[in-house]
């Protein structure tokens, strides 16, 4: 049986397409403001509510103070825009389960809600603090082939250290799944793994993010909050999409892996802090230097280990492992008698250059699982794009960076995915807002034809 999800959202866009996004896994209802979902809530309550915050009478913080009172052991996972992080910090307070700031990224989104589901059943935290049981994200990585051999090598070797580490590798290849695996091997294991996505964190909420702040620091900073490096004592602290930080926030955050002390925002007391810092990139930091983009300084102060994911397309002798793996995943969760994979779309999945790697490849064998009614996939369940040779995809260029490959990269995505700007945004792995940006950079018109 599905988990259950109640979404709770007064704009209809929003509502609509995060239901579409996971009803596939999920059994999702919809409701378009807190007095619906409180009458859902009673009808049938949910495994997980995912609420905005900001809504037209009642707001979610009411929602999740009345839902609480009447499911004590509901997980709610809060949406919020940027400028409404403080409250939803504040919310986290009052027992909401963790917060995602909009634009929705769904493959966060899918993560946080996998983790929070995960740690009400207290099955995979359980796992991972269980002694002698500490490499379930390890565990996690497939591949039989050389290049990500060489990879594991470099985890089980660096990973027991104190040393900073850099993962680099294209979107999807998984790098925070190697960061877990990192955490999971290491001494720090049963203390927090606290990840922060930097591509979302702007100017003016960094400080109170990272360092957190005082009560009265700020209009609205009514109670002293604990920031993320404060979290990450005694754990590891994941940078993600470390290349996207502003270069005003890079000297901020170069003080503090410097000396290990900070201040919260309003705070004069000056907070030692001990984590292991493990950063990644989708970007060749040496070039972003060499641009004026990237500290060299800070450079040098998160590239002490170096591990590299090869994109998938660079280990096509590992999809029949992955096929076979989310095949059984997929067929499990959707309870569909898809069993295995023939050997012709086997060899088409092999030949697709997958733009966006391991998380494609699960995307789109999740979907052929999904409506595909016999025990064996076939070319007739591939997408069009992977059955036809004369697809776009088939005509991607490798790597991001130089500028041109990724202009291309985005042009080929984007009509592959006919101008869906937020079906791009998953593909090519990035925020949507950083694809916006992206488009404005490289000058991309709004429709894109390609013949």
């Amino acid at each position: 049986m599905k988990p259950s999800i109640l979404i709770v959202d007064d704009d209809k866009h929003t509502r609509d397409g995060l239901g579409r996004a996971l009803r596939m896994r999920y059994d999702v209802r919809l409701a378009e403001n807190a007095d619906t979902a409180l009458r859902l809530l009673n009808e049938a309550a949910p495994d997980l509510m995912l609420t905005d915050l900001r809504m037209p009478g009642m707001d979610g913080l009411q929602l999740l103070r009345r839902a609480h009172a009447a499911h004590p052991g509901l997980p709610i996972l809060l949406l919020t825009a940027y400028g409404s992080v403080e409250t939803a910090v504040e919310a986290m307070k009052h027992g909401a389960a963790d917060f995602l700031t909009k634009p929705v990224n769904l493959d966060q989104l899918e993560l946080l809600i996998q983790r929070t589901l995960g740690k009400r059943a207290g099955t995979r935290d359980a796992a991972a603090a269980a002694p002698g049981n500490k490499r379930p994200a390890l565990d996690s990585i497939i591949g039989n082939s050389p290049a990500m051999q060489r990879v594991l090598a470099v985890v089980r070797q660096a990973a027991p250290t104190q040393a900073t580490i850099l993962i680099r590798g294209e979107s999807g290849t998984g790098k925070e799944l190697v960061a877990r695996a990192i955490h999971d091997l290491s001494p720090r294991a049963e203390k927090p793994f606290v990840s922060v996505h930097c591509a979302a964190l702007s100017p003016t909420l960094f400080e109170s993010e990272l360092f957190g702040h005082e009560k009265g620091a700020f209009t609205g900073a009514e109670t002293r909050r604990r920031g993320r490096f404060e979290l990450a004592d005694t754990g590891t602290l994941f940078l993600d999409e470390i290349s996207e930080l502003d270069p005003a926030l890079q000297v901020k955050l170069l003080r503090v892996l410097q000396e290990r002390r900070f201040e919260r925002v309003g705070g004069e007391v000056s907070i030692g802090v001990d984590f292991r810092l493990v950063s990644a990139t989708n970007r060749s930091l040496e070039e972003w230097v060499r641009q004026g983009r990237f500290r060299e300084d800070l450079y040098f102060r998160v590239n002490v280990v170096d591990v590299t994911l090869p994109p998938l397309r660079e280990r096509a002798g590992d999809i029949p492992l992955l096929c076979e793996h989310f095949v059984k995943e997929f067929a499990a969760s959707h309870k569909r008698p898809v069993r295995a994979v023939d050997a012709e779309t086997l060899a088409l999945l092999q030949s697709h250059t997958w733009p966006g790697n391991v998380r494609e490849l699960s995307h789109t064998l999740e979907k052929m699982v999904v409506l595909s009614n016999g025990e064996t996939l076939t070319p007739a369940d591939l997408p069009p794009n992977i059955s036809s040779p004369s697809s776009p995809a088939s005509l991607l260029s490798p790597p991001l960076s130089p500028a041109e490959n990724e202009r291309e990269k985005i042009l080929t995505v984007l009509a592959q995915c006919r101008n869906n700007r937020s079906r791009a945004a998953q593909v090519l792995g990035i925020p949507r807002r950083t694809l916006h940006r992206k488009l404005g950079k490289y000058e991309i018109p709004g429709k894109i034809k390609r013949g």
